[in-house]
């Protein structure tokens, strides 16, 4: 008779070996958010390449503070996302898209999440401390804003938690281009209300199509407490301010403006047709990728057009 443990068939604790230790990777990525860090990495890296555009520095010269912003970046974001799964811990095992986090099984004591978090946040602000210190200083701003103003204050108490949150989201461009240039110019600004007005009409479409667990958990988000119909309004209303944004960066050139508004002209029709289509879940989740899309391509083309060409 043929041995059952062949070669090809591992020992049971090579397999619980590997059971667990994935089962730890997608656990700290869990906590950590990564396609949120991923999101405001880009904008973060477009803040600093436009810095460095603009006031004629050398890239290669600033590989170094680049690496620094960055890690400092991702860091802070990371430890706030961390502590916002510590605090939510009481309401997300009633969401369907949050029950599984460490925080609710339990595969990750409490207390090491919170000082995870903590210490993930700290060291964030230090790295970005040594490139400048308004980039350090506008780090821990987005921090506390998400942290503190959004999941501790007002996310389960004001329909406006969105617009509170949206501070934080829209500071990761001004941290890349104040580690270049502390001072900022007109661009930056305009680089964090692209940002800023972008999260509304995102994130309530996100909340359109997770209505039911926000729902569930008591969290009073705009889907929520005025139905669907008033939160299409808010969507179309943010969409069309983004229109002439793209214009005070018309030094970017004619093809960044004509893919800007094109962007924008279609996010916006797409937000009107949300009025005549009788499915709002799908439309939700039509807005919500458009506004991933919307949010890659705007700054990617910010880069690739400002990129050195030789002649």
């Amino acid at each position: 008779m043929d041995n059952p443990r062949t070669a090809e068939s591992p020992a049971p604790q090579v397999i619980k070996s590997t059971v667990r230790e994935t089962s730890f990777l997608a656990d700290i990525k869990s906590l950590i958010k990564v396609g949120i860090i991923n999101s405001n990495l880009i904008t973060t890296f477009t803040g600093f390449w436009l810095a460095v555009y603009f006031t004629g520095a050398s890239f290669t010269d600033q590989w170094l503070t680049f690496l620094l912003t960055m890690f400092g970046t991702a860091f802070v974001i990371a430890g706030g996302c961390i502590l916002n799964n510590w605090y939510d811990r009481d309401i997300d095992h009633l969401m369907a898209r949050t029950d599984s986090r460490p925080t609710v099984t339990g595969s990750i004591p409490i207390n090491v999440i919170k000082w995870m978090g903590v210490t993930v946040s700290v060291l964030g602000i230090i790295i970005l401390s040594f490139t400048t210190i308004p980039a350090a200083l506008f780090g821990a701003f987005g921090w506390f804003t998400y942290v503190v103003l959004y999941t501790m204050w007002s996310k389960r108490k004001y329909t406006i938690n969105t617009v509170i949150g949206s501070f934080s989201g829209a500071v990761p461009p001004l941290i890349g281009w104040a580690a270049i240039d502390p001072g900022l110019q007109l661009e930056a600004v305009i680089l964090f209300l692209i940002m800023f007005i972008w999260q509304t009409p995102h994130f309530l479409a996100l909340a359109m199509k997770k209505r039911d667990d926000y729902k569930a958990a008591g969290i009073p988000m705009l889907p929520v407490v005025h139905g669907f119909r008033m939160t299409k309004r808010q969507i179309v209303i943010y969409v069309a301010c983004l229109l002439p944004l793209p214009i005070y960066l018309a030094s970017l050139g004619s093809i960044f403006l004509s893919i800007a508004f094109a962007l924008s002209l279609g996010w916006l029709i797409l937000g009107i047709a949300g009025f005549f289509m009788k499915d709002d879940y799908k439309w939700a989740t039509w807005m919500f990728v458009y506004s991933l899309n919307y949010l890659t391509i705007m700054f990617l083309t910010m880069v690739l057009v400002t990129l050195p060409f030789p002649y």
